[in-house]
């Protein structure tokens, strides 16, 4: 049974004693109303249906809304937003200039979920979150704190900027929380972290939540957090991924993926997917492979405007496309209603990449399926994560697009090809979704969605006519022309030198030596000349 209170390593254990929470079984559902939360917090998430806590949150909220400092270690999916996030809103203490709390998160799209879930909790109080990464305008951002806000998430790049440029006045801070702390870690944002927590008053509560605990983290809870408490989700003898997902493994080379990812996507009672990639460029070719194939497909990673990438969650979200191909970007904390599936297209480079990942699906206490592609080359890796997950699968078998172990596993139609057939093409597509003008800052953008350029483009750049003339240089050549022609006073004559075979002048030996760069038959005289 899993209890609160102190769970450091000793080594690690922050110095001070705090209360134990609450013991909770896994197995109870205990109503927010029984928690002390307030009372408009939980007609809120009444409003959508949201009644009892999870572990997490049952074990999180008593210490946080007691206003005690929390480190929370749950697995991906189990709902430690509303853990930290009714503390936050129930300490809110009327409206002020300056926001009154602060969350952390490493990346664009979970700032955008974390505000989301924080507005719906705070709906009846009347509560202004602002979100803040980047790749959008600053005006917008800059405005909204100057109209007052009580709530800022953000990412830390975002946020050092507009504090660096008192735009964003962190002194009124008495709730902090870091969600998604290894994370932060792993793409080294730590000591950004620690610069912003040097601009928030000391006298503050601070809610640390992570889903593993590596040494840095660690050591982070200790230098910044008072007497915290460690609540954990589940015991110590339970596995770390979810307990209601499926795991399947085949040993696929490379060349056959594509076909078997196909018909895994035919399989009977598949809903959304997330299909996830090593790199940005097979992302996009695996999202181009599939929409040839009549499959509703978005891509989501690094190379894609902020704007495409926000399009792209809102068509998968809304249905308008039922496969999401996306590199590890998106594999942090996204909660999308009806993930059924989840795609491993490429071996994950860990055990972490593997639960961050399959972590989309089985969210909730809902069920899912989790299919992992291995290629030969990637046996010693997989094995290491299969060892550290307990996943029972060491040796995958050997796979390919007609197998009879496939269909069975997946529950595949036998009568499925690589194409999906054109009765079933009924989603709107990403087309149907509009791309909103977010005042983007980046031009970085993918290569599907760049427009391919004329054939008729030089190396420089420079638009040719239709005769095949330098336009753009027209002018330039025109005006230094006539300069050639002040400064060597015989331009025509030089010209008429270089016309009839003798040793031409400068312009005519610079001609040669192009032609013969290009591989042109050059005379001999003139080879001589040059």
């Amino acid at each position: 049974m899993p209890e609160g209170g102190q769970d450091f390593p000793d080594e690690a254990a922050p110095a001070g004693h705090a209360e134990p929470g609450p013991s909770v079984s896994p197995l109870d559902a205990i109503p927010f109303r029984q928690l002390n939360v307030h009372d408009d917090i939980c007609a809120a998430l009444e409003d959508t249906g949201i009644r009892t806590a999870f572990p997490i949150q049952a074990l999180a909220l008593p210490i946080g809304l007691g206003g005690s400092d929390i480190i929370g270690q749950a697995r991906t999916g189990t709902g430690k937003t509303l853990a930290f996030g009714i503390p936050l809103l129930q300490h809110l203490t009327g409206t002020s200039g300056v926001p009154q709390a602060l969350v952390i998160v490493p990346t664009r799209e979970l700032a955008i979920q974390v505000a989301d879930d924080l507005r719906i909790a705070g709906a009846r109080l009347g509560t202004r979150v602002l979100t803040v990464y980047g790749g959008r305008a600053y005006e917008p951002q800059i405005e909204s704190l100057r109209a007052g806000v009580d709530v800022v998430v953000g990412t830390p790049g975002r946020l050092l900027d507009l504090a660096g440029q008192r735009h964003l006045d962190l002194s009124g801070v008495h709730t902090l929380v870091l969600d998604e702390a290894d994370r932060m870690l792993d793409l080294g944002f730590l000591p950004d972290v620690e610069r912003i927590l040097k601009l928030v008053p000391s006298q503050r509560q601070t809610m640390l939540f992570s889903a593993t605990m590596p040494p840095e983290v660690v050591t982070l809870a200790r230098r910044h957090l008072n007497r915290p408490v460690h609540v954990r989700a589940e015991g110590s003898d339970e596995p770390e991924h979810a307990p209601d997902t499926e795991h399947h493994v085949f040993r696929i080379h490379h060349l056959d993926k594509i076909e078997v990812l196909a018909r895994v996507l035919q399989a009977d009672d598949r809903g959304l997917t997330m299909v996830f990639c090593q790199t940005r460029r097979m992302a996009d070719q695996v999202a181009g492979a599939l929409e040839a194939r009549g499959f509703a497909v978005a891509s989501v990673h690094g190379d894609l405007g902020q704007g495409q990438r926000e399009r792209a969650l809102r068509a998968f979200r809304n249905g308008k496309v039922d496969v999401l191909v996306a590199t590890d970007v998106a594999a942090r904390g996204l909660d999308v209603d009806d993930v059924t599936h989840v795609v491993n297209y490429e071996c994950p480079e860990d055990d972490k990449a593997y639960l961050h990942r399959t972590g989309r699906t089985g969210r909730a206490g809902r069920t899912g399926i989790a299919v992992t592609f291995v290629d030969w080359r990637d046996m010693r890796r997989w094995k290491l994560i299969d060892e550290s997950l307990g996943l029972s699968h060491p040796e995958p078998a050997e796979t390919y697009s007609t197998s009879e172990h496939l269909f069975n596993a997946l529950r595949i139609p036998e009568t499925v090809t690589g194409t999906l057939p054109a009765g079933q093409r009924g989603r709107a597509g990403l087309g149907a979704e509009a791309i909103e003008d977010i005042g983007e800052t980046g031009r970085v953008r993918s290569q599907r969605d760049q427009p391919r350029s004329p054939r008729s483009r030089g190396r420089s750049g420079r638009e040719r006519s239709a005769g095949g003339k330098n336009t753009a240089g027209q002018d330039r050549g025109a005006q230094g022309d006539g300069v050639a022609r002040s400064r060597a006073g015989h331009g025509n004559a030089a010209q008429s030198q270089g016309s009839d075979g003798s040793a031409g002048t400068g312009s005519t030996r610079r001609r040669a030596r192009r032609r013969t760069r290009r591989g042109q038959d050059v005379p001999r005289d003139q080879r001589q000349a040059s």
